[in-house]
């Protein structure tokens, strides 16, 4: 009677709720995941990303086998769920994390790597796939799915090499890894929903030009759009100071912002993550400061913990993903066939990361070589640079399905390929790369050299003015024109610093009393 009433409850539960058992095994892997990964903590050759990936293809071993080779898959991949429910907190998480400090100090060399790069990077990647893939015996691919193809192996995931790195002891360096990783995945977005628009049918000499416009047009407008948003909500916060009454309002308010900065970004067909990341920024830069210190200090926790289980569920699916056989089964290319496209791939990912890393780093040490910042990109700096950037994930993966499937199901041979190439792409340069991280890292960055590094003082810094570098009409015509040529001067020779010592001032004379944040010139920059 037991028996037959369990066998009852289980039918008629999946008759009425099919996706409860599929999502609730999907949580008892994802618990079981973590709970793994917490047991490795100690051993740093093996992180969350490779960990996630490596349960996932257990999970999937042990599904193929109870389904008698029928499917891997617990979930069925959707866009939408990437893109709508598990890439925002992971965006705004970086954002709001992100030490502003090194990263603005940073920009202009953060920007370079994450912008122009990609552009170098996917020039390489389409041009050489479309020149070896014929000969490779692969074809039907269009111009549009060669420029895709950039993009997609265009992005990066920089997750364990940060996990290596140490803020503290090497700031440069993880500020420029960290950096670039948010700036490089949101340009890849962008430039792959640009290339989307454009139309072959009618192309000439200008669609360079409009597809570097559109991307300009993305970028600025989602940034903008990000700050605008973040800056509402900072004000709302200072404004209305919800912590009097409820702490868990403040929170909500920050929460539910975040999301609705993604939502219209992508309302309005913008980039929701270049939008949701300036969100992050402005709001840890200023709205953190309007709340109670328990919902700054819970914030900043639970936002950390949504991009973690984020970021764990997708490497999670990719894992179980590598066992699809439909998709192999489908697939155009032979085994052989497809190690040999999969082996091309890796190859020019490494070629357009190395063609735009060493000689932006030149570019940028020679643009720097009149300030007096004690550090400059060292050539073990640059490799540890290029080599961050060789893994691909979940972005990749992401821009993969929405490319080649519709609700991550192709019946498409040429589009199955290149499924399972991204998937053999990400698995082997998470894996494989991921695992030689660490001793890369230890061999290029001892632990006293990486230590003396992020401790070494800037004693010829100039010393910042305690007025802004402005005209003043209490002032004589030649002393404000001399201080104006002693700050074009100042501009010219030391562009980062200068940018950044007038912004602070600007910000602490005028930002922070409306928008919040600490008034005290003295008090430890974030």
């Amino acid at each position: 009677m037991g028996v037959g009433l369990t066998e009852f409850l289980s039918i008629e539960l999946a008759t009425e709720h099919p996706k409860v058992i599929p999502i609730s095994v999907f949580i008892v892997i994802l618990c079981l995941c973590l709970v793994i990964g917490h047991l490795l903590e100690e051993n740093r050759w093996v992180n969350e990303s490779i960990t996630a990936i490596l349960v996932g293809a257990v999970s999937g071993t042990v599904i193929l086998l109870i389904s008698k080779g029928k499917s891997s898959h617990i979930l069925v991949f959707d866009e939408e769920l990437f893109f709508i429910y598990l890439l925002p907190p992971i965006i705004f998480n970086a954002g709001f994390q992100v030490k502003k400090k090194k990263f603005f100090h940073n920009f202009l060399t953060i920007m370079s790597f994450g912008v122009i790069g990609v552009f170098i990077s996917t020039t390489i990647i389409s041009f050489g796939t479309w020149l070896l893939f014929p000969k490779l015996g692969f074809k039907g691919l269009t111009a549009r799915d060669y420029l895709a193809i950039g993009t997609i192996f265009s992005s990066t995931d920089t997750v364990c090499t940060l996990q290596i790195l140490h803020q503290d002891e090497t700031p440069l360096l993880y500020s420029l890894v960290f950096g670039e990783g948010v700036v490089n995945d949101a340009t890849s977005v962008v430039l792959f929903n640009a290339v989307q628009k454009i139309h072959f049918e009618s192309i000439n000499g200008l669609t360079a030009l409009r597809v570097f416009g559109n991307f300009l047009y993305l970028f600025f407008t989602s940034t903008l759009l990000g700050i605008g948003v973040g800056l509402v909500t900072s004000f709302v916060l200072k404004t209305l100071y919800f912590g009097r009454h409820s702490t868990t309002r403040e929170l909500a308010i920050m929460v539910l912002m975040a999301y609705l900065s993604y939502m219209l970004a992508e309302l309005f067909s913008l980039s929701g993550i270049l939008t949701v990341f300036f969100c992050g920024v402005l709001m840890s830069h200023y709205a953190s400061y309007n709340v109670t210190e328990s919902s700054r200090i819970t914030s900043r926790h639970v936002f950390a913990m949504l991009s973690f289980i984020a970021e764990t569920f997708i490497f999670l699916y990719v894992g179980t993903d590598a066992l699809d056989f439909t998709k192999w089964k489908t697939s155009s290319l032979s085994v052989a066939g497809t190690l040999e496209v999969s082996g091309v791939i890796t190859a020019l990912v490494l070629l357009g990361r190395a063609a735009f890393v060493f000689p932006l780093s030149v570019l940028t040490n020679f643009m720097n070589r009149n300030t007096q910042r004690s550090e400059s990109i060292t050539f073990k700096h640059q490799v540890i640079i290029w080599w961050a950037g060789l893994m691909r994930g979940a972005v990749s993966i992401a821009l993969a399905f929405k490319q080649f499937t519709y609700s991550g199901v192709t019946l498409d041979p040429i589009n199955a390929a290149m499924v399972t190439n991204t998937t053999i792409v990400v698995l082997f340069t998470t894996l494989v790369f991921g695992f030689l991280t660490k001793p890369l890292v230890n061999y290029l960055l001892p632990h006293d050299e990486s230590h003396n590094t992020g401790k070494r003082s800037a004693p010829g810094s100039p010393k910042e003015d305690a007025t802004l570098p402005l005209l003043s009409f209490d002032e004589s015509t030649s002393t404000n024109l001399s201080r104006a040529k002693d700050s074009l001067s100042l501009l010219i020779e030391q562009p980062v610093y200068t940018i950044h010592r007038y912004w602070r001032k600007f910000d602490d004379t005028y930002m922070r009393p409306v928008f919040g944040g600490p008034r005290p010139v003295n008090q430890p920059e974030c």
